[in-house]
């Protein structure tokens, strides 16, 4: 269904069309939203498919690829997280691993979260103490680091232990991921007995530790012997809003969880929603890994449909069923009663944070409620490396899809006032395209000298009826006692009010985005190496001078003449680097 200037408005698919189509045009009987969507369209375009299963996949590729408004549109596009186990021939290690699985070694997962991942190595750490260093660090210890003192490591660095040895740690914690944790838990007891013979205390005390850490492990599972590879979701609905929880079990251990807040637009049955939810996550989700068997809390329509779906993109069968008993009874009720706690949780905030707008308005003495504000703020280290931060809320808190980060250049270092005048201008000539929308409310982090900063580029791009806010921070930085001025004049506001709060809480916002990004990019720049900034010097080029000097150093204390002589490299270019290498 397409709009004004062809805009995609919705995407469905229907066994009998024309009973499907003309159920959004009756007389009566319709949604309020529904009507709303009809009053836009302009035109309906139609395609035939062999196959209902080649219908489903089609709709949710177009969802996904054009994301309609009224559609139930999964928000989700972060690769899973994983654990890894190198390829190294002698000491693997393991790791957190996130995005393709180009690498030699094993993955296992995908967990739910990064925070199941490092839960998940912190007991393996503890059960089979593999290392979790890089190699660079590893080939060049001369003595064992922290983590073999706290018996987290055991320290093949310094050959504390044998490879042979350290291959059957590494044996044993790939039969605990692959959900073996009981085969795993006789065998460290047959070692503790039979350490304990030969009167090997030490080590059978070793032993013991490992199975008690073991035994933790399976009481906090609450698997009770269940085995298999399952997805539970469940949805919840309230007040208009809508919670998909998913529990995620792997070889008969839980994973984890997580939680959904899909949008329903056209207010259709819950059954639906949860069907069009897991179309969008299973067959529009490029790599997500599909389950033997998917538990869901509601039955629905295409149910059978989705199983076929299903079954085809993994190649091998995988069961969805909505009635169960058992332990999976269990897991669905436990999917359940989280949902229903994440959605009282996510309706409690909503309320909050629109309080917390009112109280806002009341004490800025606006006219108008604000809908959307844009809080600014800087990051650097000594002038290094400068980021600004965009991070935007709305009444339902922080707009996250819409925050943004600006690398700041051609600013002399450590000059804030130069660069937030680059970040807004950049950000506000956008504003001004219609490219981004604009806020009700400017805020920026810092006094009267940012805020006549921040008048003067939007006075020169055009922009007037924007309302600026600047917080300065109080005396020695303690929260509740900055200053707040509005268009320059200081509003007096009570630092534990609920407006101030928000204020607070959109700096904070603002002050982490920005010094995140700014790591991230300081990081980069000390990565790199000189030669990668030289015009002219790719890396062919930078291999033969590598190679021909053997490192950096080679290079910095070489001539330009030197330079030059390296296959490839003529005497401009030779200048070109030796003067990098000597700035």
């Amino acid at each position: 269904m397409f709009g004004v200037d062809d805009e995609v408005l919705y995407v469905g698919k229907a066994r009998n069309l024309k009973n499907r189509v003309t159920s959004y045009f009756r007389a009566s009987g319709l949604q309020a939203k529904t009507m709303a969507l009809v009053a836009k369209i302009r035109r309906i375009e139609v395609t035939i498919t062999a196959s209902e299963t080649e219908a489903l996949l089609l709709e949710q590729s177009l969802i996904k690829e054009l994301r309609p408004p009224y559609n139930i549109v999964l928000r989700d596009d972060k690769s899973y997280p994983y654990i890894y186990l190198t390829g190294h021939a002698e000491y693997p290690r393991l790791t957190f691993h996130r995005g393709a699985k180009a690498r030699t070694g094993k993955y296992f997962g995908p967990f739910p979260s990064a925070y199941a991942v490092r839960d998940s190595l912190n007991i393996l750490q503890k059960v089979f103490q593999l290392r979790n260093c890089d190699d660079s660090y590893f080939k060049n210890r001369s003595r064992p680091c922290l983590q073999h003192q706290i018996r987290r490591c055991t320290a093949p660095c310094v050959a504390a232990i044998n490879a042979e040895d350290y291959q059957q740690d590494v044996e044993l914690a790939v039969m605990f991921l692959e959900g073996k944790s009981q085969a795993v838990l006789d065998i460290f007891k047959r070692k503790m007995e039979s350490a304990a013979q030969t009167l090997e205390f030490e080590k059978a005390a070793r032993y013991r530790d490992q199975i008690t850490h073991l035994r933790k492990v399976q009481e906090n599972q609450n698997v009770h012997g269940a085995t298999g590879d399952v997805d539970i979701f469940s949805l919840v609905s309230d007040q208009g809003a809508y919670c998909v929880q998913g529990v995620f079990i792997r070889a008969g251990r839980m994973l984890g969880n997580r939680t959904f807040f899909p949008k329903n637009e056209l207010s259709i049955e819950d059954g639906e929603v949860l069907s069009a939810f897991l179309s969008q996550y299973y067959l529009a989700s490029g790599g997500r890994d599909i389950p033997k068997d998917l538990i869901v809390s509601h039955g629905f329509e295409d149910l059978n449909l989705l199983s076929t779906a299903l079954t085809e993109s993994s190649s091998r069968k995988v069961a969805v069923s909505h009635v169960v008993r058992g332990q999976r009874a269990r897991w669905q009720n436990l999917a359940h009663e989280n949902a229903q706690i994440s959605l009282q949780n996510y309706l409690s905030n909503k309320r909050n944070m629109f309080g917390r707008f009112v109280a806002l308005q009341e004490s800025l003495a606006l006219e108008d409620l604000p809908q959307r504000m844009e809080c600014f703020d800087i990051s650097h280290t000594m002038g290094e490396a400068t980021v600004a931060s965009c991070v935007v809320f709305d009444t339902n808190g922080p707009l996250k899809s819409d925050y943004r980060r600006f690398n700041i250049e051609g600013v002399v270092p450590g000059d804030d006032y130069g660069a937030m005048e680059q970040a807004l201008r950049r950000r506000y000539k956008r504003v001004q395209k219609g490219e981004v929308q604009m806020p009700d409310l400017l805020i920026i982090d810092g006094g009267k000298g940012q805020l006549n900063r921040a008048h003067e580029v939007l006075k020169e791009l055009g922009v007037t009826e924007l309302q600026v806010l600047g917080i300065a921070k109080g005396p020695d930085r303690k929260v509740g006692l900055e200053r707040f001025f509005l268009d320059s004049a200081e509003v007096h506001m009570d630092g534990s009010s609920a407006g101030a709060h928000l204020l607070q809480h959109i700096r904070d916002e603002a002050h982490r985005f920005a010094i995140t990004g700014h790591r991230q990019r300081r990081s980069n720049n000390r990565s790199q190496s000189p030669l990668e900034s030289i015009p002219g010097i790719g890396p062919k080029r930078r291999r033969e001078l590598l190679t021909h000097f053997g490192g950096l150093a080679g290079i910095k204390g070489a001539s330009s003449e030197e330079i030059a002589k390296v296959p490839g490299i003529n005497a401009h270019i030779a200048k070109q680097v030796y003067d990098a290498m000597h700035a």
